[in-house]
């Protein structure tokens, strides 16, 4: 079955999502994407017949082949070969724990500094067999992150039951909770008013800013945090960026006390740069009897097929397969994150 030239372009883009592209190439298939967007089907057409379609400003050779091979009812050899290309690999082990997950607790959209809507994360969701997603956009304090206030937090819940409406009437066995990732502040407090907390069905705390804190400070900060009953997850704990940024230094037997003892997850990230926590870290946390979640934290569609990283690096630290928190059912995550509070 063919594709239309803004279907096989949108796929192409989550295609390098996928495979983590972020430079001149994906840029390109953005820019095309929106050019297609944007021109009439039938002067597509004619220019596919012409030949003339790179003399459209923001479509090059690649972008052009795509369009052309769409418009003639094929799927696009480009597509065909990026979509082996990018494949994200998981081990024989790693698939226990991808097979049983049931959604991603982190995610972003357009609301904060993600590349796609929360109905196109949903569909995404929906197409690699989630039961549900947890829409986790950035709190204020990520000013460049383009963070929500209360406001716009309060317009994103509407949105979000909205979209629940119009899944449940299109026969979705799916939905999206409502979620936050919420900064961590250096004193521990939290980047939201709890009347606002409380509405939300996931929250996970971060920390974003002051990483090179002292150890003891950080791990203060830290134990304030994962201690409030409104916070269910632990994002990336160490703030590492690998290559780029060293992880920040904490008591980490303290922190995973606490999580333990206040029944706040630890999160395993899936994102390629972070891979947090790191490998010692894990099994420290598993040691300490934690929860889990083993999130994307995609900021694309493509991203959202990111578990397998995270999957592989439970298995290799031997997390428990019942501690992990997305391998339950919508209601059962609800539940277990409101029975917290």
């Amino acid at each position: 079955m063919g594709v239309t030239p803004e279907q096989a372009l949108a796929r192409v883009v989550h295609c390098l999502d996928r495979a983590h592209e972020t430079g001149f190439r994906a840029k390109a298939f953005v820019r095309a994407l929106d050019v297609v967007r944007s021109t009439p089907d039938e002067e597509l057409a004619e220019r596919a017949a012409r030949g003339t379609l790179t003399r459209l400003e923001g479509i090059g050779d690649s972008s052009a082949a795509v369009i052309t091979d769409a418009l003639a009812g094929r799927v696009p050899a480009y597509l065909e070969r990026l979509e082996q290309s990018s494949q994200v690999p998981i081990t024989e082990a790693g698939s226990v724990y991808r097979e049983a997950l049931r959604g991603d607790c982190h995610l972003h959209s357009t609301w904060s500094d993600g590349g796609a809507p929360v109905h196109a994360m949903a569909a995404t969701a929906i197409a690699i067999g989630h039961d549900y997603m947890v829409q986790t956009d950035h709190s204020a304090r990520l000013t460049i992150a383009h963070g929500l206030d209360e406001d716009r937090l309060r317009g994103q819940l509407d949105e979000i039951a909205r979209l629940n409406e119009v899944l449940d009437q299109q026969g979705h066995d799916f939905r999206v909770l409502a979620g936050m990732e919420v900064d961590i502040f250096p004193d521990g407090t939290l980047d939201l008013a709890d009347e606002m907390l409380e509405r939300l069905d996931v929250v996970v705390a971060s920390v974003h800013s002051k990483l090179k804190m002292n150890s003891a400070e950080m791990t203060e900060r830290m134990v304030r945090a994962v201690s409030s009953p409104h916070v269910d997850i632990l994002g990336h704990c160490t703030g590492r960026m690998i290559g780029k940024r060293p992880p920040s230094t904490f008591d980490a037997d303290a922190v995973f006390a606490a999580c333990a003892e206040h029944g706040t997850a630890v999160e395993i990230n899936c994102r390629p740069e972070r891979l947090d926590p790191p490998r010692e870290l894990l099994s420290r946390a598993v040691e300490h009897g934690c929860w889990f979640s083993i999130d994307s934290d995609a900021h694309a569609t493509g991203q959202l097929e990111w578990q397998p990283h995270g999957c592989d690096r439970a298995a290799e630290c031997e997390v428990p397969l019942d501690r992990i928190i997305n391998a339950m059912s919508a209601d059962d995550l609800v539940s277990w994150c409101g029975g917290r509070s």
